[in-house]
């Protein structure tokens, strides 16, 4: 038995009744706003959806139920880094790759819940047992029921750190490393700064672009892809321009509103899934208000925002640095701007590039046999390796 495993504590966690009531009597006691009519999506969330989403909250969602079917993983608390970090840490019958997912923003673990008994157990879901992980999920600090820090939030390469640590602990000398969205970023830097750990490393996407060089060297499709960046800024990145800049003020209010926290999520689950305009195309309610429903028990909005806030200060030449392990990436249809292949193999060892034919941001939750069926084909090469 590693030394992490020996100070891992089982974890699964019993909401109180009173937590659940209080919740409750938030949602009815909504004072909601206005809304011009026929505004629909356009203006943010839209008001008819959401006093629906409220009412069902209020009246009809089972939490309990929810919160016994994500106990049903095995979850643990583990101390890494001075923190509390949660985990899960699921294991194959036999021989297996370990895999390290990392999750990002808005929501946590529960991002891979669906998809982590395809990747131990690929034989009962149509696959070669020999595709088989044992699958590490965190929560990152501030995220899910990981403990936050007391003092500055953690940038995605301190995570890197200590998802490095985490594996050793659990006796991991070797594994592989995947994740989206912030997880993504994770994922670059155990890549960059542990690649003795890391046999091999799987992303969505590349990530916000950052490039230090000489633009005459970009393809002209780099330059187009590069110049979309300040297009999406404008119309889909002023939440994040909130997160880096003044976290804190944004944090009082949907601390304290249950539906405040709700439209602030929702509106990019519907915006980044493969959901044509319907959310409930990628998710049903339950699942909408799971993932909501653990960033208001845990009370860590605030504090996953704050991580935008760390990640802003890395220093550019720091996180443009390339990719030497092997890398691939999987270009869901519904996510943003997918990156040219010029622009992938400038950034990452690249070995595989592919397009699955549905899916979103949340891809291993929207999708999950195609995600795992994604890892399962870009991590064979590397097995031998673990």
């Amino acid at each position: 038995m590693s030394k992490n495993e020996e100070t891992s504590i089982p974890f699964a966690p019993r909401t109180s009744r009173a937590a659940i009531e209080d919740l409750r009597a938030r949602i009815r006691a909504t004072r909601w706003p206005d809304s011009p009519e026929d505004a629909g999506w356009s203006l943010g969330t839209d008001l008819g959806y959401l006093r629906e989403l409220a009412a069902y909250w209020a009246d009809g969602f089972d939490w309990p139920a929810q919160e016994a079917a994500l106990n049903r993983l095995p979850r643990f608390q583990t101390a890494v880094g001075g923190l509390m970090i949660h985990h899960v840490h699921a294991r194959a019958a036999g021989p297996a790759l370990p895999l390290v997912l990392s999750h990002g923003w808005p929501d946590s673990f529960w991002r891979y819940s669906k998809v982590i008994p395809l990747l131990t157990d690929p034989g009962a879901h149509g696959g070669d047992p020999a595709d088989a992980f044992d699958v590490v999920v965190p929560d990152m600090p501030g995220y899910g029921y990981s403990q936050r820090p007391a003092g500055a939030p953690l940038d995605s390469a301190a995570v890197a750190g200590l998802w490095a640590e985490l594996m050793r602990g659990l006796g991991y000398t070797r594994f592989g490393a995947a994740g989206g969205d912030i997880g993504g970023t994770v994922s670059q830097f155990l890549a960059v700064d542990h690649p003795e750990q890391v046999v091999a490393v799987h992303r969505m996407s590349p990530g916000i672009p950052v490039f230090t060089g000489d633009p005459a060297d970009l393809s002209p499709e780099e330059r187009t892809w590069l110049a979309s960046w300040p297009a999406w800024s404008g119309t889909e990145g002023a939440y994040a321009s909130m997160h880096r800049t003044r976290p804190q003020t944004a944090a009082y209010g949907l601390s304290d509103s249950p539906v405040g926290l709700a439209a602030w999520i929702v509106e990019k689950m519907r915006a980044w899934s493969d959901c044509g305009g319907d959310v409930e195309r990628s998710f049903t309610k339950d699942e909408i208000l799971t993932n909501v429903t653990i960033y208001w028990l845990t009370g860590t909005i605030g504090s996953s925002m704050r991580m935008y806030h760390a990640n802003s200060a890395i220093p550019p030449e720091r996180t443009a640095r390339r990719v030497e392990v092997p890398s691939g990436f999987s270009a869901f249809p519904g996510d943003f701007l997918p990156a040219p292949r010029a622009w992938l193999d400038r950034v990452a060892n690249t070995t595989r590039v592919t397009e699955p034919e549905r899916g979103g941001h949340f891809a291993p939750f929207e999708e999950p046999e195609l995600y795992a069926a994604e890892l399962r084909e870009f991590f064979r090469p590397y097995r031998s390796a673990d």
